[in-house]
């Protein structure tokens, strides 16, 4: 409800966000979405599919023999609270060196899956940390870019089909993951690691 509240208000106040727009070349095209567009959703499909869920963790943790009276929700509550840090921390970098930001993000949150199936108590909150981390800039950082590869008439398509990949993608992941954890941990890990490590240098390219 405060939320509606407060987009009613800023509605009245700025109704024509269109104005926030620098001005648009003169040649700009607009049919269709730029190459980069599709370059970049690949490398979050990417990402995205080498992601572990929390309940997958969760689960591997309870397995493993973790108090899931205490010990997961403390992990999962430290893991919100590294969120919040990264998702600020993220997007101010993000504004001063672009998609550099998510490949430095990218490079840390791919040792998550290693140091959370394969690690000890130590390392699983290690593990946890470097997980919410990737999440704090995807949540921050990940979308923010597209508007900036889109022209303004074109973001509603874009953003659309950037959230369906995105999503798509993680599910696959996900599922094959799980398929994974009952087959070989280290076959888990050695995917999770290598299709994020893959997204790297498609995101150098779409970011020159």
């Amino acid at each position: 409800m405060v939320g509606l509240v407060v987009l009613l208000i800023v509605q009245r106040i700025y109704p024509n966000p269109r104005d926030f727009e620098p001005p648009a070349p003169a040649d700009l095209q607009t049919i269709g979405l730029p190459w980069r567009f599709w370059l970049y959703l690949g490398a979050i499909a990417l990402i995205a599919a080498g992601y572990a869920d929390f309940p997958l963790i969760a689960f591997h943790l309870q397995q493993a023999g973790t108090d899931t009276g205490s010990q997961i929700p403390l992990l999962y509550a430290l893991a919100m609270g590294v969120d919040a840090i990264a998702a600020l921390a993220f997007g101010h970098w993000f504004d001063q060196i672009g998609l550099r930001s998510l490949m430095a993000a990218v490079g840390l949150s791919l040792f998550f899956a290693p140091l959370v199936f394969l690690g000890n108590t130590q390392l699983t909150i290690l593990g946890m940390v470097l997980w919410r981390i990737g999440m704090g800039a995807q949540e921050s950082i990940m979308k923010a870019a597209v508007a900036g590869i889109v022209p303004p008439e074109r973001r509603g398509s874009a953003y659309g089909i950037f959230n369906t990949g995105y999503g798509l993608a993680w599910f696959a992941g996900s599922a094959l993951m799980g398929v994974l954890y009952d087959f070989s941990l280290p076959a888990l890990v050695v995917f999770s690691v290598l299709i994020q490590l893959a997204a790297i240098p498609v995101l150098f390219f779409v970011s020159r």
